[in-house]
């Protein structure tokens, strides 16, 4: 059983509900720091944990069979948490993902296999996972969902082209993509991040 940190509102008083997925080397609890500075008080929050703060071994864009097992164990542990959310009568309009790095990554990667109309997906530095971007893995129609991505234009982990890759594939799918770039090369969250997605998300 995946574990799962839980703050904000109880689940069953909730409206609204946020999964927020950690970085590598991170924690539940470090992720959940993040919500002093978001606009999440009426929100139920819940956040997985990865076993050894680690969701798949290698980068995002490593062979896909490197990371193929833990990469499919990780998807199921954010299926768990969305179950959960949705059987507390919480509907997927209001459900918002909200994730760092490796975070961001899974974040967009279980949006788009299971695409539909959703709050929102909030990806600090991330794009969709995979050697190479194959749209049969994807379906579904997002609906308007807002999805927003903040990155650097050189940032060491996640290229540039790969997040442009991922906006022309969410777009195609129904989703409204904001990306905000920064000249910067900082692995980071930035203020400018969290105040368009505090007035425009959330």
């Amino acid at each position: 059983m995946t574990k799962i940190k839980i703050a904000g509102l109880p689940l069953s008083e909730a409206k609204k509900a946020a999964i927020l997925i950690h970085g590598r080397g991170a924690s539940a609890e470090s992720i959940l720091s993040l919500a002093q500075y978001l606009s999440l008080d009426d929100y139920a929050l819940l956040a997985p944990e990865a076993d050894g703060g680690s969701w798949y071994p290698y980068s995002f864009m490593a062979p896909d069979e490197s990371n193929h097992s833990a990469l499919a164990k990780s998807l199921q542990a954010i299926k768990e948490v969305w179950k959960q959310v949705i059987e507390a009568g919480i509907s997927p309009e209001n459900v918002m993902f909200i994730g760092f790095s490796q975070g961001a990554c899974l974040s967009l990667e279980f949006a788009a296999q299971n695409a539909q109309k959703l709050g929102g997906v909030i990806a600090f530095t991330g794009g969709l996972i995979g050697e190479r971007i194959f749209e049969e893995k994807y379906s579904g129609d997002f609906e308007g969902t807002p999805v927003f991505i903040g990155s650097s234009e050189k940032d060491v982990h996640v290229p540039l082209s790969r997040i442009k890759e991922s906006e022309t594939l969410l777009s195609r799918m129904g989703a409204k993509v904001k990306l905000l770039i920064f000249e910067d090369s900082n692995h980071t969250i930035r203020k400018e991040e969290i105040d368009w997605v505090n007035g425009n998300i959330l």
